[in-house]
Formats: C-alpha cells, structure tokens, sequence
C-alpha cells in the first residue's frame, strides 16, 4: 500500500483517503480513494499507479479508462479509485466503505 499512495502522492492526486478494509470485505485489503483536477490528471494518476504496481510485479486490472472520469486499479490486496471531484462525490465511497456492516458494532 505505502508504494500506491506514494504514486499517488507523485502525481499530485488530490484528497487521497485510505480505507482499511480489514473485516469488511474479501475483495481486498485497503482501499485507496484519490481526485483528479481533470479527465487528463485522472488518466495521468492511474498511469503512474500502474507502473508502480507492475514495478512490484503485480498486473492490475483496470476500468474506466480511456474516459477517465474516474478509474479503477484493482491490484488484488489494493484497489485504487481515481475520481474527478464531482464523479467522486456523487458515488461518495468513503462513506459508504467507512460505515459498519448492518448488525456491527465497533468495540470500545
């Protein structure tokens, strides 16, 4: 995960959220969920987490390229969203993954 968010970091993704999906869901460990200030600096930012996770020797899937109002890179333990910002809050994932599971509660 520390070498996606700094792919992230060194193409200038704005608002990038980390979501720890431990207990949640089997499709993957984390979840990151960054912005784009256009539909360019969005293809730019899934380009440049790509290479990084190919440099790890991972083959992620991808979609929602060459459109890039928002791209996906499942790199198995780590899916990566890439939104311009009024893509991103309509869909709001943050929230959505943040929440508990109906029936849980956190411990405390």
């Amino acid at each position: 995960m520390r070498l996606v968010l700094e792919s992230l970091e060194d193409a200038k993704a704005e608002d990038i959220v980390s979501i720890d999906l431990g207990g949640k869901t089997s499709l993957a460990d984390a979840m990151a969920i960054c912005s784009g200030r256009s539909n360019t600096h969005v293809g730019a930012i899934a380009d440049r987490v790509i290479k990084a996770c190919k440099a790890m020797g991972v083959s992620p899937r991808i979609e929602g390229m060459p459109q890039n109002d928002w791209a996906l890179i499942d790199a198995g333990d780590v899916i990566v969203h890439v939104f311009r910002p009024e893509v991103r809050q309509f869909y709001n994932l943050e929230k959505m993954w943040a929440a508990d599971r109906p029936g849980e509660r956190k411990q405390g």
